[in-house]
């Protein structure tokens, strides 16, 4: 039932015809990204895209590719308070541990226990952001001090 490109006397095919014959290539293989799959697919020259639909093992490979980077967005996205197990928070905290163990050994796990109080894509933005991930220490430094109390 696969189709397979069906060009037109002039040698070109549509680009919502390969994205339909993409899209059902790629949907066989039930990843629940078929279209994600397929849109990350078609941003190829309609070269590629014709060889992937003509090599079925290239279009394997490239599904296998695409699909491990959207499970590596989606496990970088995923909000800590959405896990049933606490898998990702646990592996959230250990790498805040360690950046802020860069910053401040000495009360790293203090300030890592104030840090974990905050929103997990916050979290995630500190990860990413080292200037933003020494502004949240410093305040945490300066709270464990004492100074921003009584004053």
């Amino acid at each position: 039932m696969l189709k397979r490109v069906a060009r037109e006397d002039d040698g070109s095919v549509s680009s919502d015809s390969l994205g339909e014959q993409l899209f059902n290539l790629i949907d066989v293989y039930n990843t629940g990204y078929s279209q994600k799959i397929t849109g990350m697919l078609l941003e190829q020259d309609k070269d590629a895209v014709l060889k992937l639909l003509a090599d079925p093992k290239q279009l394997e490979e490239q599904l296998t590719k695409a699909l491990k980077t959207l499970q590596q967005r989606r496990l970088d996205e995923t909000d800590v308070s959405d896990t049933s197990d606490g898998e990702d928070a646990e592996a959230l905290g250990e790498t805040l541990f360690l950046r802020v163990e860069e910053l401040d050994p000495l009360r790293a796990r203090e300030i890592t226990g104030m840090l974990l109080e905050m929103d997990a894509g916050v979290l995630r933005e500190l990860l990413r952001e080292h200037n933003l991930l020494e502004t949240a220490v410093h305040k945490a430094q300066t709270a464990l001090s004492g100074s921003d109390f009584g004053k």
